[in-house]
């Protein structure tokens, strides 16, 4: 046990520091984590032995719950069409081929924009990262209806139920557990710091098992949930976005490592031909074609749709969805895993290295925008703090506008609570008495250490019973705050000091 710990552990610091190559290199992560793999597999240098597709597939499945803002258009159908009847492949067996090849992994086309620090024109950033995500989900219901034919246990009124259920189920249930988890997020305060991270986690699986039980698309409904639950004020959102930034980073680690300790590279020059094909028409034909179909009637200009189609790299949804095809009962006479893995190996070494030449050359680099800033991604290296401050009866504020309140400069007057209600405040706007005021500044950023000491008042203190004024605390030291029971306390020179408080200084 301490040896398989120890492993697990070298790996995933391997992995952090390929993510720091990847991201320098401007090489998608996918890419090296899922080489990393080969390298410990059974054909590589390490020689891990395995080859349990079901437990990969469970590992897979439950990770990319947490990564589902990742698809693509959905070239599906005439990628099955073109393995029917060119690489004379079965009908059904060249469906699943297209299907499981339908999904596209935005993870990989942002990790390369970031590291060229290159944003796009026309919002193609926010319309690659919704097309991914939105598409997964259907990849998927298209491959499970598949697997479902060819091994014969569904007859034709069971797949028209499956697709009902499949997209209704997948729906109401992301909806219904978005609804339930803002009302409870806004409406409780949990007793322990980072237990409302907790409870999402558990709403996040809830969210994914609950329809899957009906039959219903769980990626559907997890990628719903995600989007209603993202894009909502939230209470510790910033810690929220921070440990779920973290753990889909591991699960991406955990997902492209597996899926390449798991390919048997010795096997791929079997299916070289065949893999080889598929790519290329993936790539100039039924890519393209989709991107035109579906972007033309909305006017995108040209040179939008030719990025989008290049941009469209396939990813570990594929890989994933194959694993699905090995463990399903439904027989199949190609290696679908090895061809598909091969596609993807080829999409992002290929387009993804050429993605940054292909916006430069169609001139679709925007230098005013930065493209962190998308749909979902979440941005914190702005230095802002935003501070809450109660408005009392006897407050030299009350009934003043705010261009007359005297705020340093740098500090800056941004919402005002009143009640129920939530104003954004303008010059003319008068200060109430029972108000509460937010304010943002610029964080604290100082190399010079500032120590903060504590000093806890028993009945016998001499502080015990005098005002902050009448305290000989030096030039060096101030008292920041009060913590009185359950309370927090600003304090001021009229603040009188009571047994039981503790003081919290700051010392210089």
């Amino acid at each position: 046990m301490p040896e398989f710990l120890l492993l697990i552990g070298i790996i995933i610091l391997l992995c952090v520091v390929c993510n720091r190559v990847s991201q320098r290199l401007g090489i998608p992560m996918l890419l090296i984590f899922i080489l990393l793999g080969m390298f410990f597999g059974t054909d590589g240098i390490v020689k891990i032995p395995f080859d349990d597709f079901l437990l990969a597939e469970r590992i897979c499945s439950a990770a990319l719950v947490f990564i589902m803002f990742y698809g693509g258009f959905g070239t599906n159908c005439l990628t099955g069409l073109f393995c029917h009847f060119v690489l004379r492949i079965a009908f059904w067996e060249s469906m699943l081929i297209g299907a499981v090849t339908g999904s596209t992994d935005a993870a990989s086309v942002f990790s390369i924009l970031r590291s060229k620090k290159l944003s796009l024109r026309h919002h193609t950033d926010s319309l690659l990262e919704v097309e991914s995500g939105s598409n997964d989900p259907c990849s998927y219901m298209l491959t499970a209806i598949i697997l479902s034919v060819m091994s014969g246990t569904a007859t034709g009124g069971e797949i028209a139920y499956l697709v009902f259920a499949q997209l209704v189920y997948g729906v109401v249930s992301g909806i219904l557990m978005a609804l339930l988890s803002l009302w409870v997020l806004r409406r409780f305060r949990f007793a322990t710091q980072g237990f409302d991270t907790i409870f999402v986690v558990a709403m996040v699986l809830f969210s994914y098992a609950l329809p899957t039980v009906f039959g219903g698309n769980g990626y559907l409904s997890a990628y719903l949930f995600g989007i209603l639950l993202g894009n909502r004020p939230l209470p510790n959102k910033k810690q929220l976005v921070h440990f779920f930034d973290g753990v889909t980073g591991l699960m991406q680690m955990l997902i492209f490592f597996l899926l390449g300790l798991l390919s048997f590279p010795s096997q791929m020059p079997a299916v070289l031909v065949p893999a080889l094909l598929i790519a290329l028409f993936l790539t100039f034909v039924a890519r393209p074609a989709a991107v035109f179909l579906l972007l033309t009637p909305f006017r995108c200009p040209l040179r939008q749709q030719l990025l989008v189609a290049w941009s469209g790299l396939r990813g570990a949804a594929s890989i994933v969805f194959a694993i699905m095809a090995i463990v399903s009962p439904a027989y199949t006479k190609n290696d679908g895993f090895h061809i598909v893995f091969f596609i993807v190996l080829f999409s992002i070494s290929l387009q993804g290295a050429l993605i940054p030449f292909a916006a430069k050359k169609l001139s679709m680099i925007d230098d005013e925008s930065n493209v962190m800033k998308t749909f979902s991604d979440y941005e914190e290296e702005v230095p802002v703090q935003f501070i809450k401050l109660p408005i009392g009866g006897e407050h030299p504020w009350v009934n003043k506008p705010v261009k007359e309140l005297p705020l340093p400069p740098g500090m800056l007057l941004v919402l005002i609570l009143r009640g129920e209600e939530r104003m954004v405040p303008g010059g003319d706007t008068v200060i109430r008495p029972g108000d509460g005021i937010v304010v943002s500044a610029l964080s604290h950023e100082d190399d010079r250490q500032v120590g903060l000491s504590e000093r806890v008042l028993d009945k016998n203190d001499e502080w015990v019973g005098k005002t902050l004024a009448e305290l000989k605390l030096g030039e060096r030291k101030l008292v920041v705050l009060i913590r009185r029971g359950p309370k927090v306390l600003i304090p001021n020179g009229r603040t009188e000091l009571r047994e039981q408080d503790t003081l919290v200084m700051i010392e210089t």
